[in-house]
């Protein structure tokens, strides 16, 4: 079922384009994440849909209702729609349990559930002051669904967080979309937030949507390097290097290979050879530089032998058969 559709939306400032015939439908449930460089029109495209910011072109329809932007209503914002930003505050001197109070539309059950899904029980005694960062998060979050919205926007939720609150606030928002079936946008910039939850991910570069498409998809086929940049190292080959490496008839002209994607062996006569240049340990894997054909390629391996100046047989995807 069709829950949001967002048709030809433009936004100016000044000369220029926030954001510029973007398109888009999410249907319930559907969880969708929008990545891009800083000034890209994430955020302004939140707040749009948030009826928050007011399109210059376009509609945002919600519920087979259009959605009004501040230049219309009275008080910004849609009852069923809550947004969250990254810059929120909470207020001060006042007990957890105090702000959700002044805040709940829930009945003591639903709130419960709410609260023990977003992990803030044990803290509701304590004082806004006394909470972490990651804590005040998870607050903020409880407070936007209090109101019980049927969609959620999260702008940049892991922000600022360290890893151990991070991980909490990804099962919160996992739980969120599984146990109250509330669906969800989210804004990141670290591209194992995105790849890892999202069913469709919208690309922006400079108010512009460039890809939209699955996770997998995103990350193995960018439509350019600027997408491929977005979601982590790449390697550019040439069409001859790339047929080489391949043994592929592929005829573009440049063309974009993930680090796991290229393959080392020992030598092999008559084999594409490279020459060690580094390599870097990361913990579950190792980034390994090799010189081929005066060009440097990274590979990414789990266990290996190879010394820095070991000539390998490398290969793009599964070592070709005879």
């Amino acid at each position: 079922m069709e829950l949001l559709r967002v048709s030809d939306i433009k936004k100016k400032r000044d000369e220029d384009f926030v954001l510029k015939d973007i398109s888009f439908t999410q249907h319930a449930h559907q969880k969708i994440a929008i990545a891009g460089e800083t000034g890209s029109g994430k955020t302004t495209l939140l707040k749009m849909i948030a009826g928050l910011i007011q399109p210059d072109a376009g509609e945002i329809i919600f519920e087979n209702e259009r959605v009004s932007g501040p230049d219309e209503v009275l008080v910004p914002g849609h009852a069923f729609i809550a947004y969250l930003s990254q810059q929120y505050e909470l207020p001060k001197f006042l007990r957890v349990e105090q702000i959700l109070q002044y805040n709940n539309n829930l009945s003591g059950d639903d709130a419960r559930v709410l609260y023990e899904i977003c992990r803030i029980v044990e803290f509701m005694k304590r004082g806004t002051n006394e909470l972490s960062g990651g804590e005040k998060q998870r607050v903020a979050l409880a407070m936007a669904l209090t109101a019980s919205p049927k969609l959620l926007l999260l702008d940049e939720p892991f922000s600022n967080l360290d890893i151990i609150h991070k991980n909490i606030l990804k099962s919160v928002i996992n739980d969120i979309g599984d146990h109250l079936k509330i669906t969800c946008i989210l804004v990141s910039h670290d591209p194992l937030d995105t790849l890892s939850w999202s069913d469709e991910i919208l690309v922006l570069k400079a108010g512009q949507l460039v890809q939209k498409d699955t996770a997998e998809n995103i990350y193995e086929r960018p439509v350019n390097e600027y997408v491929a940049g977005l979601f982590g190292k790449y390697n550019i080959l040439d069409k001859e290097l790339f047929q080489a490496l391949a043994n592929s008839d592929e005829d573009e002209k440049r063309i974009i290979v993930r680090p796991e994607n290229i393959t080392l062996l020992p030598l092999e006569n008559n084999s594409p050879k490279g020459k060690v240049v580094t390599i870097k340990y990361f913990g579950s894997y190792f980034e390994i530089d090799v010189l081929v054909s005066d060009k440097i390629l990274t590979a990414r391996v789990g266990e290996h032998s190879l010394k820095v100046g070991d000539e390998v047989s490398v290969f793009v995807g599964r070592r070709p058969s005879a």
